[in-house]
């Protein structure tokens, strides 16, 4: 496994990570999510990616009883949790959701309760709250890294606009700034992190945890001839995935792109991983999985990204003529 810092902090996290949206308790079990967490961390990987709103709480409580059974050192790991949407769903009351800080700091106790922790290495706003402003974010985060029940604080979609309106108040007023963005970033969407986010990785440094590598599984391969019983664009609830990402323009370049990866001799899937983990800017990208082959599979992007030479960027880049204005060649 390759290490990477994540941005200009001191926290070391793994190329590649784990994280349980979708699948755990969705998809998996616990004794399942036990066997691909532990294939996980034998492989090098110290990152487990969380949040409160998946599977409702559901997904957090699965993965600290796997924590709890694993009883791993607890200073080689690195667990996120992310708060916005709440774990409720429909019964969501106000000040359940949001950024407010009622609302950070009590989905911040109910995450370190349902995973059975002290604290948090990494604690996201799951997305952009234009209803609380933004020095309340940062105040809040601060307390609660001053607590320590977090270590350190992120965010996840938001604009570079907000990310350095977030930087001018941590300096303004002593605060703690956020380190980590988590982006959606693979062959398909590309712009944020390839051109919006430029002006912050330069300025203030920021690392990346990535989420949706393979566009949530077109970029297997597995749905060119259909959505197949039992994947992730069939599950109930799952309709807007399928919507957004079954397009037949995405299946006719996933389809070239699978040549491209059989010419180095590996599968699609890791392919695409390598692709992100090859851009300096990915500090960790983050893996889901229902099986235990599909993760050793994916594992393997760590070794396949080092083989992606600029004429082999460049014929990606023709295949998918999505390339951001700035980096097209």
């Amino acid at each position: 496994m390759e290490y990477r810092r994540l941005g200009k902090s001191g926290l070391q996290i793994s190329a590649l990570s784990f994280g349980s949206w979708v699948t755990f308790h969705g998809q998996v079990d616990d004794s399942a999510g036990d066997r691909l967490m532990g294939l996980a961390y034998d492989n090098g990987i110290n990152f487990f990616d969380n949040a409160e709103v998946y599977a409702l709480g559901e997904s957090e409580k699965m993965m600290g009883r796997v924590l709890k059974n694993k009883n791993w050192d607890r200073t080689s790991i690195i667990v996120s949790s992310k708060a916005f949407f709440g774990w409720r769903g429909a019964n969501n009351k106000p000040n359940q959701t949001g950024l407010s800080r009622k609302h950070l700091m009590e989905a911040c106790h109910e995450a370190l309760q349902r995973m059975q922790l002290d604290y948090l290495d990494l604690y996201y706003c799951h997305r952009p709250d234009r209803n609380v402003p933004i020095e309340e974010v940062v105040w809040t985060m601060t307390n609660l890294i001053q607590q320590g029940k977090i270590l350190y604080w992120g965010t996840s979609e938001w604009t570079a606009a907000e990310i350095m309106e977030a930087h001018m108040i941590a300096r303004q007023y002593n605060l703690i700034a956020p380190v980590v963005e988590q982006p959606e970033y693979n062959l398909f969407r590309r712009e944020k992190l390839e051109l919006e986010y430029l002006p912050v990785f330069s300025g203030v440094g920021l690392g990346t945890t990535i989420f949706s590598p393979l566009a949530s599984g077109i970029l297997t391969g597995k749905y060119n001839n259909g959505v197949p019983e039992g994947s992730r664009l069939s599950l109930e609830g799952y309709e807007w995935l399928r919507n957004r990402n079954l397009l037949e323009a995405n299946i006719a370049k996933v389809v070239k792109l699978e040549k491209v990866a059989k010419a180095l001799g590996t599968s699609l899937a890791t392919f695409a991983v390598a692709w992100t983990i090859r851009n300096p800017n990915v500090s960790s990208t983050i893996l889901g999985a229902t099986k235990e082959a599909q993760l050793t599979e994916t594992l393997k992007a760590i070794d396949v990204y080092q083989q992606l030479t600029p004429e082999i960027m460049k014929e990606i880049d023709a295949i998918m003529e999505n390339a951001p204005m700035a980096i097209r060649h």
